[in-house]
């Protein structure tokens, strides 16, 4: 079993677990969905502001050292162009653009599910610049099905105007 799958599975279990059935998970994704409502229902915004910085810059960490150790080699340049892939992991999983839904499973779904688009361009010898724009074109696609999705869902629950008595 490559280290990496087991270093991604212990990552995906803890964070599964505790954005799920930890309060502090929980405030996390209130505070995607709607900030100020969360200030105001008394989460302390800043803290936890904080504590996800500083659960990005950890995982970040891990990342750099399975790369490098992965290559054998660091270097600064080292994941330039990932941004992309990452981004459009985290909207093809199921992450919204308004924020506040996703799911830890969900991601690395779409980062699997985008290891297979880039493994399949490489391997059919698409050149990188429009594997750029594919991938772009996906992650349009699935930005713009988000919206619509929410889009069809707000309507569906307007309230009408109440029409005059005469």
């Amino acid at each position: 079993i490559p280290t990496v799958l087991v270093v991604l599975g212990i990552v995906v279990v803890i964070y599964g677990y505790f954005t799920s059935n930890v309060v502090q998970g929980r405030y996390l994704y209130s505070m995607g969905g709607n900030m100020k409502a969360a200030k105001l229902s008394g989460i302390n915004t800043e803290r936890m502001m904080f504590f996800a910085y500083t659960n990005m810059g950890f995982l970040a960490g891990v990342a750099g050292l399975v790369f490098a150790a992965r290559l054998n080699s660091a270097s600064p340049q080292s994941g330039t162009g990932f941004e992309m892939d990452a981004i459009g992991s985290c909207f093809i999983g199921g992450a919204s653009a308004y924020g506040g839904v996703g799911t830890v499973t969900g991601t690395v779904i779409g980062a699997l599910i985008f290891g297979v688009l880039n493994n399949g361009m490489s391997i059919m010898g698409i050149n990188s610049n429009v594997q750029q724009v594919i991938k772009g074109l996906v992650l349009l696609g699935a930005v713009a099905f988000d919206i619509i999705s929410k889009m069809d869902l707000a309507s569906k629950f307007k309230v009408k105007k109440a029409t005059p008595i005469k």
